[in-house]
């Protein structure tokens, strides 16, 4: 019985180290694989890689990097060594226009690191002076290729213009929504921040009104947009699923 145990022991450790044998190539083509990838994550956008880049490659890059995003499945990046090595120059892809809102990391949503987009802030994701110059760098000096605003639902800011909401300097900053909000009167429904649907509305027209608006009040950028150097689109992000959805103008 005892040399029946030994054998069974003996045997045992056989398969285990002939099973070891037998995955450790995949294994180390699978941690081959997956370095490359880190390497690759791990490095900045060059000049030459910038200047092949087109519109609607960025933007379905950032479309990718979302749904990685969704999945929980980001990106491993190793942000100290790219910090180091974009320290001396910086050429993203994109500039998004981004609501203030913190439930908003906007290059976590598009599974982007140090030296990829630009990030322009401001409650209610709406257009101003400084904002337009930013994106004139971005676009017009630093190459990005594309222009996306970014808005999202349940918006506080946009909740607030309806509401005509008076205080401080966010009443002067409200004026920048509220065109977005005469602008929804057509809603067939009740036109309350009580209406999920209403806000919706509003939201998705304030996004449309900034993307005219970086259009109208900037030749440089819709110059661009017209020789097809750069595209200008709207988003919509949902904060319940953290998808990101292209808004039609």
């Amino acid at each position: 019985m005892v040399r029946g145990v030994i054998l069974s022991v003996i045997g045992s450790v056989v398969f285990v180290e002939a099973l070891a044998f037998a995955v450790q190539p995949a294994l180390a083509q699978s941690t081959k694989d997956s370095g490359a990838e880190r390497g690759q994550a791990d490095r900045v956008l060059s000049r030459d890689q910038q200047v092949a880049l087109t519109p609607d490659s960025v933007l379905a890059e950032l479309l990718e990097g979302n749904q990685r995003f969704v999945q929980d499945d980001l990106t491993t990046r190793n942000h100290s060594a790219r910090v180091r090595e974009a320290y001396a120059g910086q050429f993203p892809k994109a500039v998004v226009l981004s609501c203030l809102d913190s439930r908003i990391p906007v290059e976590d949503v598009f599974d982007r690191g140090v030296g990829d987009i630009f990030v322009a802030r401001v409650a209610g994701n709406f257009v101003n002076e400084d904002i337009l110059g930013s994106m004139e760098f971005g676009c017009h000096v630093a190459g990005a290729k594309l222009i996306l605003v970014l808005g999202h639902t349940h918006c506080g800011a946009v909740v607030a213009a309806i509401d005509d909401v008076q205080l401080g300097n966010i009443t002067a900053m409200l004026a920048n929504i509220r065109p977005a909000v005469e602008e929804s009167g057509n809603f067939a429904g009740k036109k309350s921040s009580a209406n999920p649907e209403y806000v919706q509305a509003v939201c998705r027209q304030n996004i449309r009104r900034a993307v005219s608006q970086i259009r109208k009040r900037s030749t440089i950028l819709e110059a661009m947009e017209s020789k097809g150097e750069i595209k200008i689109v709207g988003a919509y992000y949902d904060l319940k699923t953290g998808s990101v959805s292209v808004v039609e103008d």
